[in-house]
């Protein structure tokens, strides 16, 4: 089985210095690496920058990038042979429209900035997704998080979405520990109440593989 995961942020660069990224850490999508080649799969490991030490295990290939559009493509580069998707990586939604050459200075009170979107790239690799295929998306939201995950299921064509909420305490980013609900397109949720990152990732690879079995079947 060969498994494509993303994880950790995206920088956005606004100049040689300054970029805009969001708090990842990636260590949700590094224990879930893990945790799938403990399951003897063969897993590419598209990265956004992160702090973490690569994996030593010989079935993750690391993929380093750092931008939104890099992960893309090297995304798009594996998914037709990938058997399993799983987008856990914080990409950012825009980008700034130009990046200076040189550092920005300071000058005036204010400075405004022109974002444009990125490319979305778990719904546009599940427009391409074949019926034996399996895709499994991340949601990280702070209201009305069940609607917010279900409409992305939906759109983006997961199988299964791990919702996060930065409103459980020891949850999200930059903690050792996660608690989570998947939710299916049955409209079934599991919930998974708070523990450690790597004991988790082992609990949810164990619930996308059988998952993954079934459907494949």
């Amino acid at each position: 089985m060969h498994v494509l995961l993303t994880a950790g942020p995206t920088y956005e660069p606004l100049d040689p210095v300054r970029f805009l990224g969001n708090r990842s850490t990636g260590k949700m999508g590094y224990a879930l690496a893990e945790a799938f080649a403990a399951a003897n799969a063969d897993v590419t490991l598209v990265s956004g920058p992160t702090a973490l030490p690569a994996p030593t295990s010989t079935h993750i290939s690391l993929v380093r990038v750092e931008t939104a559009q890099q992960m893309y493509e090297a995304a798009a580069a594996v998914a037709p042979r990938a058997d399993v998707w799983v987008f856990a990586a914080a990409v950012a939604d825009y980008r700034p429209a130009e990046v200076a050459p040189e550092k920005i200075k300071k000058q005036g009170d204010t400075l405004t900035l022109t974002l444009v979107k990125n490319v979305d790239i778990a719904a546009t690799l599940g427009q391409a997704k074949r019926p034996e295929q399996f895709s499994v998306g991340f949601a990280l939201e702070t209201t009305n998080e069940l609607t917010h995950a279900q409409d992305k299921l939906h759109r983006k064509n997961f199988d299964l979405v791990v919702l996060n909420s930065l409103r459980d305490a020891g949850a999200g980013f930059g903690h050792d520990t996660n608690k989570v609900s998947v939710l299916d397109a049955a409209g079934q949720v599991l919930t998974f109440d708070l523990q450690a990152k790597t004991e988790l990732a082992h609990r949810l690879v164990q619930l996308i593989l059988s998952r993954f079995a079934v459907s494949y079947a």
